[in-house]
This record gives C-alpha cells, sequence and structure tokens, in this order.
C-alpha cells in the first residue's frame, strides 16, 4: 500500500522521466479536484499530501533501503498541486472567469524545470534534509516558486491583453 502512495498510484514506476511522468499524473487529479472542488481545496490537499508524506517516506525508505529513490513521486505531486493552486488563484485574482490552460501548463513546466535543476534553496534543501522531509521539502518550495512564476506570468498575460486559452 505504501508503494501505490509513494508511486502515486504506479506513475512512479513509468520510464523514462519517472518524475514528470509522476508530476503530470499529479497535474490532472489537481486540475480535477480544483475543478470538481475548488481552489481552496487543492492548496489544503498539498499541505496534507505534504505532511502525510514525511512520515509514509521514512517508512518507505526503511523498509526499501534506498533514499529518494526515483520512483517515489508522491512529493512532485505535492509540489506541482501547489504550483498550480497558485498559478490558478493569479487568475481569480486578475478576475478572469474563464479557466487558464496556459496557467496550469506554465505552472507545470516552470515546476518541473525547478525541480530538475533544483537552484538555490531549493538544491540546498535536497542536499541537506534527510528522510522524507528532505524529500518533501525540495518540490514543495520548487512548486511555490514555479507557481509564483507562472502567476507573474499569467499577470503579464492579461494585462497585455493576450487571449485566454
Amino acid at each position: 500500500m505504501q508503494k501505490l502512495f509513494v508511486t502515486f498510484f504506479y506513475s512512479g514506476l513509468l520510464r523514462p522521466a519517472p518524475g514528470t511522468w509522476g508530476s503530470l499524473a499529479g497535474a490532472i487529479v489537481g486540475v480535477g479536484i480544483y475543478y470538481y472542488i475548488g481552489l481552496e481545496t487543492l492548496f489544503m490537499a498539498s499541505i496534507l499530501l505534504f505532511l502525510a508524506s514525511i512520515s509514509i517516506i521514512d517508512s518507505y525508505e526503511a523498509k526499501s533501503g534506498t533514499h529518494d529513490d526515483s520512483s517515489i513521486v508522491i512529493d512532485e505531486v505535492a509540489g506541482v498541486w501547489v504550483s498550480i493552486s497558485i498559478a490558478l488563484s493569479s487568475w481569480e485574482q486578475l478576475g478572469v472567469d474563464k479557466f487558464g490552460w496556459i496557467s496550469v501548463v506554465l505552472a507545470f513546466v516552470f515546476f518541473r524545470i525547478l525541480d530538475i535543476t533544483k537552484p538555490s534553496i531549493i538544491g540546498r534543501l535536497d542536499r541537506n534534509l534527510k528522510g522524507g522531509l528532505g524529500v518533501m521539502s525540495d518540490d514543495m518550495v520548487a512548486g511555490l516558486f514555479a507557481g509564483l512564476i507562472a502567476a507573474a506570468c499569467a499577470a503579464v498575460w492579461v494585462k497585455a491583453g493576450l487571449p485566454i486559452l
């Protein structure tokens, strides 16, 4: 059951690039949560997923003898949910009623870029924190920054009068 959870329904077992597959699966579920339940729920779900995942990953790693194995993608799911929730909140703050697919795509792409390259504090968290907290923290911070970048892009997009996709 832990493997099902940490691999996000086995999406982390897909090759190549399991982190991207896990992020994509997470983004699809995240958009569903947003669409059917709401933006606040998506954001809170990412926080709850972060908190719950720490101890589950600790237990999984102890049993499997691995650390931050590439098949563990629950961290990508939580991170992309944060990114999408921040990006989509920018549409609401800008007064756009139409769902902004461009914002979701930007949130996903910026999240993957930051998660893969791990610049600045994201990389330090990845290198210095151990266990489940280490696995989860860098992705949550990457999601935060990716969401802010996507939100800034959305603001420029709307202010420039470009069509809402």
